[in-house]
């Protein structure tokens, strides 16, 4: 079975930094279920071979386990955690990161009407499916290839294409392909989704961010929420919030000095919004 010795190779080769030999390939083992954390969800596709995994993505929750993945098309802030993972059966997962142009070349190769076309509207940035045998037995193919250094800088790049083939042209194929198309609804999104990211500290005016992804202010609103679950000023809480509980790790016992850095002027409301979206106020994250 596919499965099982995808499970074999990924308990066989994962480490501690998920980091394989094969660029852009992941690899998870995690032996004990934590409380849920923040994250960024990168570009990915995550497969899981063994236990199960939630991700909270605004006010939706997703779940997936064994034989079903997940597919992120833009870097997004999330909560997740594993479900139930112990020493004895630890949850094990395949994650291969997913570049635009690499989606893009790709469908330059495909012929017209060789992949779901998407939807006019942009799609929810997180998805989850059952993962046909077809893409199992091509991921289990790739890992083979770490016993197999020789074989495996020429052949990895050909069946990482096939991964991604299946993905274009499966259920989410509509979804993977805006991912390569500059054009795009999602790519216009991710544009702006993008820019907040690197401007979290600042205040800005939706109308602006809206015609610098080169949206009316209507389709930007809408679109926005379409993929990332959030209004706009939700999601730049979303990333001041995760990036104060990083600080915090850094510079304890600096708490005002921490909201400020990442774009609060009232400390008051800092720490409001910091214990809704973490449960404890910052002054607990923030002892050394």
């Amino acid at each position: 079975m596919p499965l099982e010795e995808l499970r074999r190779l990924i308990d066989r080769h994962a480490r501690p930094d998920a980091t394989t030999a094969i660029d852009d390939v992941l690899l998870s083992k995690v032996e004990r279920s934590g409380p849920p954390s923040a994250s960024m969800s990168g570009t990915m596709l995550a497969l899981i071979a063994q236990g199960e995994k939630r991700l909270a993505l605004g006010d939706r929750v997703y779940d997936y386990r064994a034989g079903q993945y997940l597919v992120a098309s833009v870097d997004l802030p999330v909560t997740g955690h594993f479900v139930g993972a112990t020493r004895e059966r630890p949850a094990l997962g395949f994650g291969l990161i997913l570049r635009p142009a690499a989606v893009a070349e790709l469908l330059l190769r495909a012929g017209p009407g060789a992949v779901p076309r998407g939807a006019a509207a942009a799609p929810s940035a997180l998805a989850v499916n059952e993962a046909p045998a077809e893409l199992l037995d091509a991921v289990v193919r790739l890992l083979r290839l770490l016993d197999h250094p020789r074989d495996r800088d020429v052949l990895a790049p050909l069946v990482l294409r096939e991964i991604l083939w299946r993905l274009l042209s499966g259920e989410q194929g509509a979804l993977v392909r805006q991912l390569g198309l500059a054009d795009s609804s999602l790519s216009h999104v991710a544009r702006a989704v993008g820019w907040i990211r690197d401007h979290y500290r600042e205040s800005f005016r939706v109308e602006d961010v809206a015609r610098l992804s080169g949206m009316s202010v209507s389709a930007f609103h809408r679109n926005f929420q379409a993929v990332t679950a959030m209004s706009p000023i939700q999601f730049q809480k979303q990333i001041r919030l995760q990036e104060a509980r990083l600080l915090l790790a850094a510079h304890p016992g600096d708490v005002t000095g921490v909201g400020h850095r990442v774009g609060y002027d009232s400390p008051s409301q800092f720490s409001r919004e910091y214990r809704r979206q973490f449960g404890v106020p910052p002054s607990r994250d923030a002892v050394s």
